[in-house]
């Protein structure tokens, strides 16, 4: 083999050398910058948001249909409107809430029966608390047979059973460090009386506010 040739192996295999030591030295790095951000997260002890239904106005709650008898949703409809007040409470000391996105909605029986009505974004300061009060609402929303026949018990007994809910997205803030994204889901089962206007049920409410002061389920 001539001079040439091991010369040329030689620079090969420095340079295969630097390529591991320049990829050792990116790998170090990054394992050091998770193990900081690590310990940051462990000492500041980031603790999910309290959320809190305050009270609820039902407005509309009125179920009808066409085929009563058949168990198919088709022909059975229930048409709500409720506003609710929703506060949140941040109980971080160092750390900030960023809600990207919030969607509420009401729930009856297991179905969805508002549209989800869009909380503006938000930023919760330490130890912040807000308060929304969205009006939710849906229209001619399909229910079962099981969901109407409850829904027609209940306009007897003049109270109703309804989840409010809310889902989305939020980040932590500390300083200028903005976490990743996580899901957030809250779910507030609340007991709700309504006062019949006449002798036409629940299609006609005399809008009644109910104090509920009840905690929320948070999920993040």
């Amino acid at each position: 083999m001539s001079s040439k040739d091991c010369g040329h192996h030689h620079d090969d295999d420095r340079r295969r050398e630097l390529l591991r030591r320049v990829f050792a030295g990116i790998l170090i790095f990054i394992i050091l910058i998770l193990i900081i951000i690590f310990l940051i997260w462990i000492i500041l002890k980031p603790t999910k948001p309290r959320f809190t239904i305050q009270d609820a106005t039902l407005y509309v709650f009125n179920s009808s249909s066409t085929n009563p008898s058949s168990p198919s949703p088709i022909g059975n409809k229930l048409t709500t409107t409720i506003q609710v007040t929703l506060t949140t409470f941040n109980p971080n000391e160092r750390i900030g809430i960023l809600y990207e996105e919030l969607d509420v909605f009401a729930t009856y029986q297991g179905t969805q029966i508002t549209l989800p009505y869009k909380i503006p974004r938000a930023y919760q300061d330490h130890r912040e608390q807000l308060v929304w009060s969205p009006i939710i609402s849906g229209d001619a929303v399909p229910v079962s047979s099981y969901v109407l026949s409850s829904i027609q018990q209940e306009e007897i007994a003049g109270e109703t059973f309804i989840s409010v809910k809310a889902s989305g997205r939020v980040k932590w803030k500390v300083g200028t460090w903005v976490s990743g994204s996580y899901h957030i889901d809250v779910n507030c089962p609340s007991y709700i009386r309504f006062n019949s206007g006449g002798n036409n049920g629940i299609g006609s409410l005399i809008p009644l506010k109910v104090q509920l002061e009840q905690v929320c389920a948070v999920d993040v």
